[in-house]
């Protein structure tokens, strides 16, 4: 059963999120608000969270995994950047954007795209993900909360512990949060490539 933490938009409560953070650190699942909507999230080492995400999903090993990262000095642990790439996400950080990129060797196997090698990440412009990812002290390995056969994804969350109670360990809601999902550039080639139009305005990628 999911521990649900009503969470205050702008001055989270220091409380819930260590709670939240123990159940992450204690290889716990759970939905948590972004900029784009909700996400499912776990501890990057975490292979059963892994799991269950693929399973709720019904994801295949092509599916981009998003680390969702506090800041840019965090996200350049896991991904390689050339100098042109990092003036392109360090202007739109943060922000309601995914960037595809190269993997560096701190990026499980098991995350990356079968064939390129490539994780998703991201830094979020919002609040509560923001203190949750302070206090954690590493990115969330994290997938949107769009359920097979859904067109849009969940944005209640007193809903989500409805339907996903059996499957989490924890929802956080805290009223704020973004209704789409993120845009997502793939930065992996010589040429930015936008393969999925969403929250985050695309024109500069264009």
């Amino acid at each position: 059963m999911a521990k649900y933490f009503d969470v205050h938009p702008d001055n989270p409560q220091r409380r819930s999120i260590g709670q939240v953070v123990d159940i992450v650190r204690g290889d716990g699942l759970i939905a948590y608000p972004t900029d784009s909507c909700f996400a499912l999230g776990c501890r990057l080492g975490n292979r059963d969270g892994l799991d269950r995400i693929r399973s709720i999903r019904h994801l295949d090993d092509r599916h981009h995994f998003t680390l969702v990262c506090q800041d840019f000095a965090q996200l350049g642990q896991f991904v390689h950047i050339s100098n042109t790439v990092f003036r392109a996400i360090k202007a739109s950080t943060p922000g309601s954007y995914t960037f595809i990129l190269p993997a560096t060797k701190e990026v499980p196997r098991r995350l990356l795209h079968a064939k390129k090698k490539t994780v998703g990440v991201r830094i979020p412009d919002h609040v509560v993900a923001q203190s949750l990812l302070a206090e954690l002290g590493e990115p969330l390995l994290s997938s949107t909360l769009l359920l097979p056969g859904q067109e849009e994804p969940m944005t209640q969350g007193w809903e989500i512990k409805d339907l996903l109670d059996h499957v989490l360990d924890a929802v956080i809601d805290s009223g704020e949060c973004g209704t789409e999902p993120t845009t997502v550039i793939d930065f992996s080639q010589d040429e930015p490539e936008i393969v999925r139009y969403g929250a985050g305005d695309p024109a500069r990628f264009e």
